[in-house]
């Protein structure tokens, strides 16, 4: 039997999602996939399953930070990713662990705008994640109607992704992957990767399925990626693959329609 790869660990700040679809649940399946052993510190505490959200709670951010230090004390932490961060004083408490601590990669991804639209950071929210959080990232990972909230435009088409993604570089972002999902139409879905040079285009068959925490599988398997010693857009790559393979064998647990990502049976080899 192999041993599993001790000394490779990554640390996720998020939410809890009852339903396991989603969230650090999501996170630490994602690292057990890729071989990295997962470390979590819970910034919200949800009530949900398949079909929706009935209750979330934030925990006391004095506990976030001794949850952090914990990690920090204990394990050498190749990455860390951030999720589900609920307001302000949250984001702040993490950008000064952040700070403190000084991971060699942060995958943020920027959980501001629910399914179903609704909008779910406050305007000083959205500030202090734009002032605090995005110099401290490795790499950014929004979907289109997070990206329009960051930059406070419109994303419309393939030639306004593309400018999109110069736009969030110009906000202080080292590293993008802009998720194309929200596009409609087409055959394709096609995801845009920069880190100040070339932009790379991921391209996997649209698979018409409604799956439940691709975005927090995504930046997981990123930041999975960099702790196994993988370069910044040859991990970005490897997620893409990784989450099309998760969702093509999603399968539904609950009486919800949406699907729960299968994060073993896409696993990578080797």
């Amino acid at each position: 039997m192999t041993e599993p790869i001790a000394d490779l660990c990554a640390l996720t700040i998020a939410g809890s999602d009852s339903g396991g679809g989603a969230g650090i649940q999501a996170d630490l399946k994602t690292f057990a996939a890729h071989r990295v052993h997962g470390l979590s510190a819970i910034a919200a505490l949800t009530a949900q399953h398949t079909r929706g959200v009935s209750a979330v709670h934030v925990p006391d951010v004095g506990f976030l930070r001794a949850q952090i230090d914990a990690c920090f004390e204990d394990f050498a932490i190749g990455a860390v990713k951030l999720g589900m961060l609920a307001d302000a004083r949250v984001i702040a408490a993490v950008a000064e662990a952040l700070e403190r601590h000084r991971p060699a990669h942060v995958v943020l991804d920027p959980v501001m705008v629910a399914t179903s639209g609704a909008r779910l950071l406050a305007a000083d929210a959205l500030d202090a994640l734009r002032g605090r959080l995005l110099p401290l990232a490795t790499l950014i990972t929004p979907n289109l109607p997070e990206a329009a909230l960051l930059l406070g435009e419109p994303i419309g088409d393939a030639e306004a992704m593309r400018a999109a993604l110069a736009g969030l570089h110009r906000l202080g972002a080292r590293g993008v992957l802009l998720k194309g999902g929200h596009l409609p139409g087409g055959g394709e879905v096609t995801d845009l990767f920069s880190a100040g040079g070339e932009v790379l285009a991921f391209a996997h068959p649209r698979l018409h399925v409604e799956g439940h925490g691709t975005g927090c599988t995504l930046a997981s398997a990123v930041a999975a990626n960099l702790c196994r010693g993988l370069g910044l857009a040859d991990s970005c790559r490897a997620a893409a693959d990784y989450v099309h393979a998760a969702l093509r064998g999603g399968y539904r647990p609950g009486r919800g329609d949406v699907a729960v990502l299968d994060h073993f049976g896409a696993a990578p080899h080797g």
